[in-house]
């Protein structure tokens, strides 16, 4: 039996039934110099080249860290206080649709001066007048829940 000879490759991108960008692979030989290196989707796993890696990846983790810490930050401050959003509403103190996420956005921005995402905005449709809580997803694990009072605008 012929025995194929296996290389270490680090993946440059996704590759599919392989691994994900920043793998390190054991391949054949063929398939990292034919496919792989040759399609820029990877390049030999040298000593140098495992060493970028490394510190691409520290840099990375330090990055993460400082970016969940400014998240909690400011889900305390979103937390803090509620936030006032003035609609407007028909005869009976019904709105005229739904409170959206853009409006939440702007209130938030008015209320504590910080710019937050409309997609981020969980509001689950808010339909009419009071107080009602709506979550903002800030980072990968960190959610604040917002409270909202919906007031009529005269």
């Amino acid at each position: 039996m012929i025995q194929l000879a296996k290389i270490k490759v680090i993946l440059l991108e996704d590759v599919a039934g392989q691994g994900r960008r920043g793998d390190i692979v054991l391949v054949s030989d063929g398939y990292a110099h034919n496919f792989l290196i040759k399609n820029k989707k990877g390049i030999l796993a040298t000593p140098d080249e495992l060493q970028k890696i490394e510190n691409q990846k520290k840099k990375e983790e330090k990055r993460n860290v400082a970016e969940k810490e400014k998240a909690e930050e400011l889900k305390i401050l979103l937390e803090s206080k509620p936030v006032s959003l003035k609609v407007k509403t028909g005869e009976n103190g019904k709105l005229f649709g739904s409170v959206t996420g853009k409006e939440i956005a702007q209130a938030i921005e008015e209320t504590f001066g910080v710019a937050v995402d409309k997609k981020k905005i969980a509001d689950n449709s808010i339909k009419s007048l009071g107080e009602h809580t709506a979550a903002v997803k800030l980072f990968t694990d960190v959610k604040a829940e917002i409270k909202l009072l919906v007031e009529e605008n005269n």
